[in-house]
């Protein structure tokens, strides 16, 4: 789940300008035909800049691993079924993430 969202322009770039609190943001989709959408930034959350980092690290770094400890720890604080370690469906990841950030919006 996590390199996908790695891989999603539209995803990193909305989380670079995030971190600047007061920003406006233009989204646009021409593939979706859609009208482009301006939307103003407050500060960003605790899982919001965890993801920003996480997705930074793993653009901007030679090595051949990179470990979402932060990330993670965030995830577990807005949703404790991830604690303990236990085996989570990654859609329930993906839910839980996007999810948590939409809520500190």
């Amino acid at each position: 789940v996590l390199q996908n969202l790695s891989q999603t322009p539209v995803l990193r770039e909305l989380l670079k300008e995030a971190k600047m609190p007061g920003m406006t943001v233009k989204i646009e989709s021409p593939e979706l035909f859609v009208e482009p959408q301006l939307i103003k930034l407050d500060q960003p959350g605790p899982l919001t800049l965890a993801m920003y980092q996480f997705l930074t690290e793993m653009q901007e770094t030679n090595k051949r691993v990179v470990t979402p400890k932060e990330l993670f720890a965030q995830v577990c604080k807005k949703a404790i079924r991830f604690k303990g370690y236990q085996q989570q469906d990654s859609h329930e990841l993906l839910r839980y993430l996007l999810d948590g950030m939409r809520a500190e919006e």
